[in-house]
């Protein structure tokens, strides 16, 4: 069975739909109006192996702040819809990418409390048309509207494009290993009971 989260989000600033298959091929298909941001969101999906569709009009005649913070929103709200009352999950994961000159790493606990911490660098202010301050923007969206204690570090790299994109992609791998199904247990994986 796939576990799917399907989310619409609207407001004056922006109107998102995005559907996430958490059991995927990581087949997308992205439009968020943001060129580098579409390209980072494949990455994720693409080596997390979620099929992910995102649909956003925002408000970029302003900047990209709105559409990729609430994205980050939209994306955490339809992990947690997907993953459920996260029974028989392995919950924790942790993934070190390389990529070139870049080595980035990414732990998650699917805890049920909100918890971020983001140790990355960049030396530019744009990606294309993404700011580059919206990488740490998204991922505080994504852990605390999905009730995640995510870490995010670089340990290595010069080049920007390569520092977002290890990151995304280490997310997309942490992610997949936490949500995976462990068949030693069908209950939650926590002393409390619950998650």
């Amino acid at each position: 069975m796939n576990r799917i989260g399907s989310v619409t989000r609207k407001t004056k600033e922006t109107d998102i739909v995005l559907k996430i298959n958490l059991d995927g091929q990581g087949k997308n298909c992205i439009d968020t109006g943001i060129g580098f941001f579409d390209h980072m969101l494949d990455g994720f999906a693409r080596h997390g192996l979620f099929d992910l569709e995102v649909k956003v009009s925002g408000d970029l005649n302003v900047d990209s702040h709105h559409t990729i913070e609430d994205v980050g929103i939209v994306l955490g709200q339809a992990i947690a819809q997907a993953l459920g009352d996260k029974a028989g999950i392995k919950r924790y994961g942790s993934f070190i990418l390389p990529m070139d000159e870049t080595l980035a790493v990414c732990a998650i606990d699917l805890s049920g409390r909100p918890y971020f911490n983001f140790d990355v660098t960049f030396t530019t202010a744009k990606l294309g048309e993404m700011d580059t301050e919206m990488v740490r923007e998204f991922f505080y969206a994504v852990s605390y509207s999905a009730a995640m204690n995510l870490h995010i570090k670089l340990l290595d790299g010069m080049n920007n494009h390569h520092i977002a994109e290890a990151v995304f992609k280490a997310f997309g791998k942490a992610l997949d290993m936490a949500s995976m199904e462990e068949p030693r247990i069908k209950e939650v994986w926590s002393t409390k009971g619950s998650l």
